[in-house]
């Protein structure tokens, strides 16, 4: 650069004058893009959504929301282009670009949420409701709007919600060790699983599903189940309290095994033994005695049965009742049979949606059932099963096949799932029972059945003391262990007789489903005590 004078400019070469301008030429270049990732940045920043969506963090109680929650059960026309809040798990969750649709479940019913990118709903809104793990309880502000064509995969068809607000109540773990849907599908028959063995969907089997019972529930099979259960028992007793029946509570720790024999669970009691009930017999028993007339009780039962069968468990609930009578324990019989043909009844009448419900799961004939119920006499049994092939003595008792085989051809023959057989040889039945007044090879005893399987069995009960010791001692029962039984009888007591109903299998059976533990809520069998 050549000399210059005080207050000259410096004159630059031609080839300083181009780097300076190239220099400059960039850095109005990197001005501009840094200008432009800013403005871009910000714009990517604004969440104009940021107060519409979010978790609650712990519900602890520390604030009430007066928020006016809808059914899902009710989500439907009559409340279109209204705003509702809905609270349910998440079911469902698929989402592409800029949209997402999740299916909300509540119980057994289900409804849409169809979820697009606009003014109102912003990128990053989107992006936190379709992260959302499955089970995930939350509430959803919507528009209910309807569907333009029927909504197939959702109970509530003619609708769906255009969602305003979402918050997360509880979140469930993103790993589910199973999922609803694979729950919920229906088992392949063995002649899909030979035609079809590409393109098998996974099926959970019962282990998996007792093991992880909590998640099984939530399936609307589950569902359905234990709101039929429910049914069973307070169509019972509302059937015996209008009825005249009372409702008791007995004892389910006992001094000595409740029937007398040695299927019963020991436990330890203070410096002593004690035993968990196989039955409340001798306490409705003794509430007859004490002239209640007519008693109930629901409560649990104990079987100390190493029986590993698709009916059988450790613990279930009985519901149980006895009842005095004039002159015949008929009257107590055919009392039982029509509680049971009325429950049967109100069942199918108020329960219509959950049946189809299982239906869709476990398909069985809908169960049927006449008015009067049939009785069948024992000696008759015998010779149907005769005049089909099975080889019985008179007074042999039927086996669980015979059972299931009899269930059939009464079933062909009468038309019905459910019918009573009465006049059991007595040599079959406990001591406690009262022989039959006419024929001494036989008693005043009865088992109910439906679609082949037993789910009662009753008697006249013994209601003298001294026939009872001599029963006992025909038995070899020791008479020490079931005294204060014999004593409940020593200061008159009423003609009476009654039955022990199992609610689990009337459950299974009346729903035709395959296997007791679906029909109890956390099963216990031989092998089986948690969860």
């Amino acid at each position: 650069m050549a000399d210059v004078l005080e207050g000259e400019e410096p004159k630059l070469s031609k080839k300083e004058l181009n780097k300076l301008a190239r220099k400059a030429k960039k850095d109005a270049i990197t001005q501009e893009k840094g200008g432009s990732q800013q403005q871009q940045g910000a714009s990517e920043e604004e969440d104009y959504s940021k107060d519409l969506y979010g978790s609650y963090g712990l519900v602890n109680s520390k604030e009430k929301k007066e928020l006016n929650f809808l059914r899902v059960r009710d989500v439907n026309s009559s409340v279109a282009n209204q705003t509702i809040w809905v609270r349910g798990r998440v079911h469902t969750s698929r989402s592409k670009g800029k949209n997402c649709f999740l299916v909300i479940r509540q119980g057994v019913n289900t409804v849409q949420v169809a979820m697009f990118l606009n003014d109102k709903i912003s990128k990053q809104m989107l992006k936190f409701v379709s992260s959302i793990s499955k089970e995930s309880i939350v509430d959803v502000q919507a528009t209910v709007n309807v569907a333009q064509s029927p909504i197939e995969s959702c109970t509530q068809k003619d609708v769906e919600l255009t969602p305003l607000q979402v918050f997360v109540v509880s979140a469930s773990a993103p790993k589910l060790p199973l999922q609803i849907e694979d729950a919920s599908r229906k088992a392949p028959s063995e002649e899909e699983k030979n035609t079809d063995k590409e393109n098998k969907l996974a099926v959970v089997n019962l282990d998996t599903r007792l093991d992880n019972r909590v998640i099984d529930l939530r399936t609307t099979t589950s569902q359905a189940i234990f709101r039929i259960q429910a049914g069973i028992c307070n169509q019972f007793r509302n059937i015996l309290d209008a009825r005249g029946f009372v409702e008791i509570m007995a004892p389910k720790i006992i001094s000595a095994p409740s029937e007398g024999g040695a299927n019963v669970f020991e436990v330890s009691y203070f410096k002593g033994s004690a035993y968990l009930a196989q039955s409340p017999q001798l306490y409705k028993q003794m509430a007859i005695a004490g002239d209640f007339e007519k008693v109930y009780t629901i409560g649990p039962v104990f079987r100390a049965e190493d029986s590993n069968t698709h009916r059988h468990m450790t613990e279930f609930v009985g519901l149980d009742l006895e009842m005095a009578f004039n002159f015949h324990y008929h009257e107590v019989m055919e009392t039982i049979a029509n509680v049971l043909t009325e429950l049967f009844k109100g069942l199918q009448e108020r329960y219509p949606d959950e049946i189809s419900a299982v239906g869709n799961q476990y398909p069985a004939e809908p169960f049927q059932f006449c008015e009067p119920p049939l009785i069948l006499k024992y000696p008759d049994a015998i010779a149907i099963l005769r005049e089909n092939g099975v080889e019985i003595g008179d007074e042999e008792d039927l086996s669980t096949p015979v059972e299931k085989l009899l269930g059939r051809l009464v079933k062909d023959k009468y038309k019905t799932d459910f019918y009573v057989l009465d006049k059991f040889p007595l040599a079959v039945r406990p001591f406690y029972t009262m022989p039959d007044a006419h024929d001494q090879k036989y008693s005043n005893s009865y088992d109910m059945f439906m679609r082949g399987e037993e789910i009662l069995s009753g008697a006249q009960r013994i209601h003298d003391p001294d026939m009872l010791v001599e029963r006992a001692k025909h038995h070899a029962v020791d008479l020490a262990k079931i005294q204060a039984y014999i004593d409940a009888f020593k200061y008159g007591c009423p003609p009476h007789a009654g039955g022990g109903i199992g609610l689990e299998r009337v459950t299974m059976l009346f729903l035709g489903l395959h296997n007791i533990r679906l029909a109890s809520l956390f099963p216990r069998d031989p092998k089986r005590i948690t969860p």
